[in-house]
This record gives structure tokens, C-alpha cells and sequence, in this order.
């Protein structure tokens, strides 16, 4: 146990830095972009930067982990991520603290791309159910946080604070992660990892993003058609031979199973209604409701405090109920948050606010360790490595895109986006439940089968 706890305090350290890091900025956004001399909308690429450097390195370092081991790639995203931090800190101009993001996405996308794998090797079989709750509690918990954290560290110190405080935690998970992860043997010697196959990952994801990029931020459509048809011509060679490998860096033996790629489905589009509340939200509560960065940063502490509690017990009622069930009521109850969030009064108190944040919160925690379990559940426990870094892909995929539509609401209803915003993240909710739903006509996976059949 002490040695088990030690691995889950690294793997939790680490993790929680590189979720909380995609969304830490956020609140500070009005006065990073007013400092360094940027428009709204371009300062949005201080979180897209981040999630684009993940988005077209994940599976890669998911499926190199396969080869030379998930301990060596989680310990070197993470002194990655430490030494990029610094250069976030110390960014003295937006082009700086771009490029340093992009490197700390990097180290972030090794880090998030075995985390999951990880716990299957520092808990036993029969505890494993408890580890990947700990972990969806740590991830659910730190997508929403760091806007919470981004507000007590500003009610102190400037923006560069918020990178900077990642140095010493980064640190002590380096020293953790040295002394008590566990490693892992490589069980198939013919299995070897394909750079070709990982460039061409890395094009399909950076041109279908920047795509989406150029789109929203209004780029000439004689370059967006070019990006767009070499993104039609890259991805049909890359996913041509990726149907032909026996160990593809993205995994289409996984997805052929139904309840996984459905879980991917319902994943992506949750994360996306999200991220879509969570880069409007600052906006709206500065810009038309008077509050600070730090007044914004704790009253939408709410949203994860609220997850804190009910992720847990969404965890182990997994084990009773379907989780497309669960799924599906707290994707509705997350929808109705965030439409009650568009229709605010005209001068709202803050009760008004908080009570509606706690019912996003209470509804994506429903959600989050649930479809967690069954996705890495569904998937055979050779290719677990290829499931998290799926996992965590579906996730960002949501995120980026999530991001990226914010800026092209900027441009295309400048007087009222963040009302848009937010009913259009109730929407992506509500097409996320119904997906949810629809795994209820699915077989489960044999280990939550054989976990309900135990309880009755």
C-alpha cells in the first residue's frame, strides 16, 4: 500500500497539471490579451496552442509507450512540462508564451496519453475498478479547477503565476514518479512503433484542428481550401494503412467494438458543451456582469467542487446502474445548467450564478467516471494503452474544437457570443445524452457484467 499510494500520488500529480493547465488561462484571458497588445480573439490561441500540441502527438506517445515502456514516457512528458512551464512564466510577448504552451503541451500529451494505463499496473486486478475511479475523479475534477486555481493565485500575483506554481509541483511528481512507478515489460518484441505512421498522425490531427482554426478566425478560403485538401489526402493514406497494421497508432480495432466507439462519440461531444461554457463564462461574468478575473475565478469554483463530491459516487453506482444511463441523466441535468446559464436574469446575484454552475458540475460528474469505466472497460487489456490514449484523445478532440468555435462566435456575433456560446454547449450536452442513451441497447463489457451480476 505505501508504495501504491506513492505511484497514485505521481500519476494524480502529474495529470492533474497537464488537465488544469488547458483551461488555467482562461479566466486570465481579458487581461493577458489586454497586456500583450491581442484581440479577444487571437488570445484564444493561448489555449488552443496547448490543445493542438496534444491533439497531434497523443496516440503517438500512446503507442510508443506499447513499446518502450509507460513509465519512461510518462517521466519524460513530465520534465517536459516542468521545463516548458518555466518558459510560460517568463514569456515576455505573446508569440513566447504561444510557443512555450506548445511545448508544454508536448510534455502534457506524454503524460495524459498512459496515465490511464498506468493505474492498471499500480492496482491489483480486484482493486482496479477503484484506481480508474480515483483517476476519472482526478481528471473530471481538474478540467473545471483551473479556473478556481487561476483565481487565488490572481488575488495574489500576476498572470505569469500561473505557470509558474506548476514548477514546484511538477517536481515533486518528478520525484515521485522516479522512486515509485512501476515498470512495465514489453510483451510483444515484434510489436515496433512507426515513426512514418506517427508523422502522418500528427498531419491529419494538425490539419483537421487547423482547419478549424482557419475557418473561425475568418483565413483567406483560398488557404483553407488548400489545408483542407491535404488534409482530405493525408488522412485517406493515413488511415488506409492504418487499416492494414496489426498495432495502429489510432485504433480502429478498438472502435469497431460498439460500446467503445459510442463512449468515444458521447465523450467528445460532453467536452466539447463544456469547454464551450468554460471560455465564454469568464467573458460574460467580466464583460457584462462587472466581476474581476479573481471574482470570476471563484464563482465558477462551483462547477468543480460540486464534481468533487458527486464523481466519486457516480463511480461506484457504476457497479448498480448501466452507465449510459447514468450518462445520459447527467449529460440532461448539464444541459439544462447551462441553458438556465444563458437565461440569466439581466442582473443576476450571485446565487443565481453559483446554483446553476453546481448543476453543470453535479450533471458532468454523473457522466465522467461512468463513461470512463466502461470505455476502458470494453477494450482487451492488451491494448489498454492504446484505450487511454483514446480516451484522452476524445477528450481533447472536444476541448479544441470546443475553443476553436468560441472564436468563430467572436467573430460571427460579436454582441452577443457568449449568449450563443453557452446555447450551444447546452446542445452538444443534449446530443451527448442521447448518445449516452443509446449504449443502453449495448452489451456491456464482461468486467462491469460480471461486477452488476455480483451485486444482485
Amino acid at each position: 500500500m505505501p508504495r501504491r499510494l506513492g505511484a497514485i500520488l505521481a500519476v494524480s500529480f502529474g495529470v492533474s497539471l497537464s488537465v488544469i493547465d488547458g483551461s488555467i488561462a482562461n479566466v486570465a484571458l481579458p487581461t493577458i490579451s489586454s497586456q500583450l497588445g491581442v484581440s479577444a480573439a487571437d488570445s484564444i490561441w493561448i489555449v488552443n496552442a496547448y490543445q493542438l500540441a496534444i491533439m497531434v502527438s497523443l496516440l503517438s506517445f500512446s503507442a510508443l509507450g506499447d513499446v518502450i515502456g509507460y513509465r519512461k514516457i510518462y517521466i519524460a512528458g513530465l520534465a517536459l512540462f516542468t521545463v516548458a512551464s518555466v518558459g510560460c512564466a517568463l514569456a515576455g510577448s505573446f508569440q513566447a508564451l504561444v510557443l512555450a504552451r506548445v511545448m508544454q503541451g508536448f510534455g502534457a500529451s506524454a503524460v495524459t496519453s498512459v496515465n490511464t494505463t498506468l493505474v492498471r499496473f499500480i492496482y491489483p486486478r480486484n482493486q482496479l475498478g477503484r484506481g480508474l475511479g480515483i483517476n476519472a475523479t482526478v481528471v473530471a475534477v481538474s478540467s473545471v479547477a483551473g479556473p478556481t486555481i487561476a483565481a487565488g493565485i490572481l488575488s495574489v500575483a500576476h498572470w505569469p503565476w500561473l505557470f509558474a506554481v506548476n514548477i514546484p509541483v511538477g517536481l515533486a511528481a518528478l520525484i515521485l514518479s522516479h522512486r515509485f512507478l512501476p515498470s512495465n515489460p514489453v510483451k510483444d518484441a515484434a510489436h515496433h512503433f512507426s515513426w512514418r505512421d506517427a508523422l502522418m498522425n500528427a498531419l491529419t490531427f494538425g490539419l483537421m484542428m487547423a482547419s478549424i482554426e482557419g475557418y473561425s478566425h475568418g483565413l483567406d478560403p483560398r488557404l483553407l481550401s488548400v489545408g483542407i485538401g491535404a488534409l482530405l489526402i493525408i488522412g485517406f493514406f493515413f488511415i488506409r494503412s492504418q487499416l492494414r497494421e496489426t498495432y495502429p497508432i489510432l485504433p480502429f480495432d478498438l472502435l469497431r467494438i460498439p460500446i467503445f466507439s459510442v463512449s468515444v462519440l458521447t465523450s467528445i461531444c460532453s467536452f466539447l458543451g463544456q469547454m464551450l461554457a468554460m471560455v465564454a463564462l469568464p467573458f460574460y461574468l467580466q464583460h457584462s456582469c462587472g466581476y474581476n478575473d479573481v471574482q470570476t475565478g471563484l464563482l465558477l469554483t462551483a462547477w468543480p467542487a460540486i464534481i468533487m463530491i458527486v464523481a466519486p459516487v457516480a463511480g461506484m453506482l457504476v457497479e448498480r446502474i448501466h452507465a449510459g444511463l447514468l450518462g445520459g441523466l447527467g449529460l440532461t441535468a448539464m444541459a439544462a445548467g447551462l441553458f438556465l446559464l444563458a437565461w440569466l436574469p439581466e442582473n443576476p446575484s450571485q446565487g443565481d450564478i453559483v446554483w446553476r454552475l453546481m448543476l453543470c458540475g453535479a450533471g458532468f460528474g454523473f457522466f465522467q467516471s461512468p463513461n470512463n469505466s466502461i470505455l476502458i472497460a470494453s477494450a482487451p487489456p492488451s491494448r489498454s494503452g492504446s484505450a487511454s490514449g483514446m480516451l484522452a484523445t476524445a477528450r481533447l478532440v472536444g476541448q479544441t474544437t470546443g475553443a476553436a468555435l468560441m472564436a468563430l462566435l467572436f467573430h460571427l456575433v460579436p454582441t452577443n457570443s457568449t449568449h450563443a456560446a453557452l446555447m450551444l454547449a447546452g446542445a452538444f450536452a443534449i446530443a451527448a445524452a442521447l448518445i449516452s442513451f443509446s449504449r443502453l441497447s449495448l452489451p456491456l463489457p464482461e468486467g462491469l457484467t460480471r461486477k452488476r451480476k455480483q451485486k444482485v
